[in-house]
């Protein structure tokens, strides 16, 4: 196992920023970067041995300095949308910036977890980033320690591991938004991928992609993968959500949470013979299948766009903040945020 690094350019106020590279000696390649703590790059073989980039991004940190679409975002200290951009503590309400129509999504554009400059350790065959982030710092209260460490294993796994400390009771809610394209991140659509999701429930939405507060059956829905199926099947299926989500941009309550690492999800690409396992302790999954990326060009040229890539983003329920029958994402000096998402790969 070995780490490389390089340099991936400055940002706008001359700061240099890093390239780290973990490679297993198989095939299997994961490159991040101090800017964001982002995925930059993901190299997995295929069922012939070769390896291909599956994850979509850019080739230095000047597109990352805008990076409407989150590409290999780390995401804090909140992902995913709160209602009206406001959450009360004790009694005490807290003003977030509205940055998705009324609502607040991942935390801030210009000032988030993505668009910092984080400390890097690397480390055997894992690169720790660790972050401090102030009280009031985009609306939230607390004094934060932030750390998410990614790591490659020699069975073809990334794991990222994200801990947070804060001394005020405050909201965390962390995720990675990688849009994965497993038969590349310059293949096209993803809409021939086949996905399973585990879970016999979703979190349905109002127009403005805020939570109903209601779990519904999957049953008899285009939502149901709880069986294999293509996603590309019934994404444009006359459906009120689907129409909501511009296809599906929504959030799965996984079966059988019990706050242990379990098996999420599952994508094939049938061209490659790619296959991704997600694992999480969490109990929810973002399903983004990517319809609002804006046309761009990527990695090496590659032209972005429409559904170039699918995102699955372990959570908390989105709005949980505000939805007292969802999970309480409310940590502290007593309540130490700990979790590991996982995503392995095989053909």
């Amino acid at each position: 196992m070995a780490i490389t690094t390089k340099n991936f350019g400055k940002t706008q106020d001359g700061k240099e920023v890093t390239l780290y590279t973990i490679t297993n000696g198989k095939g299997f390649t994961a490159e991040v970067t101090d800017f964001g703590a982002i995925l930059v790059n993901l190299f997995v073989p295929d069922k012939a041995g070769t390896s291909a980039d599956v994850v979509l991004g850019y080739d230095s940190v000047e597109g990352y300095l805008a990076n409407g679409c989150f590409f290999g975002a780390t995401i804090g200290p909140s992902a995913n949308r709160i209602d009206q951009a406001c959450f009360t503590i004790d009694g005490k309400t807290y003003q977030l910036v509205a940055n998705d129509g009324t609502n607040n999504l991942h935390s801030d554009d210009d000032n988030g977890y993505h668009k910092r400059i984080w400390n890097a350790a690397p480390k055997d065959n894992s690169v720790v980033f660790t972050l401090a982030d102030s009280d009031g710092s985009m609306g939230f209260p607390g004094n934060k320690n932030v750390q998410v460490t990614y790591t490659v294993t020699d069975d073809n796994e990334l794991q990222i591991a994200y801990e947070v400390t804060s001394d005020q009771k405050t909201l965390i809610n962390m995720t990675n938004h990688s849009y994965f394209n497993l038969a590349g991140h310059d293949s096209g659509s993803i809409e021939g991928h086949r996905l399973s999701i585990h879970a016999s429930h979703y979190t349905p939405i109002f127009e403005r992609l805020i939570p109903t507060g209601e779990l519904a059956d999957v049953t008899g829905t285009p939502f149901d993968f709880r069986t294999m199926k293509v996603i590309g099947e019934d994404i444009n299926q006359d459906n009120v959500q689907l129409g909501y989500g511009q296809g599906y941009d929504h959030n799965y309550a996984l079966d059988g949470f019990d706050g242990t690492i379990q098996k999420a999800a599952s994508v094939q690409e049938p061209t490659t013979g790619r296959k991704m396992d997600v694992y999480t302790d969490q109990p929810g999954l973002q399903f983004y299948a990517g319809s609002c990326i804006t046309p761009q060009t990527g990695k090496g040229g590659a032209a972005y766009g429409k559904r170039s890539g699918l995102c699955l983003e372990t959570q908390c329920f989105p709005d949980a903040v505000n939805q007292p029958q969802f999970q309480d994402v409310i940590y502290g000096p007593e309540r130490p945020y700990k979790t590991t998402t996982i995503y392995k790969f095989y053909n």
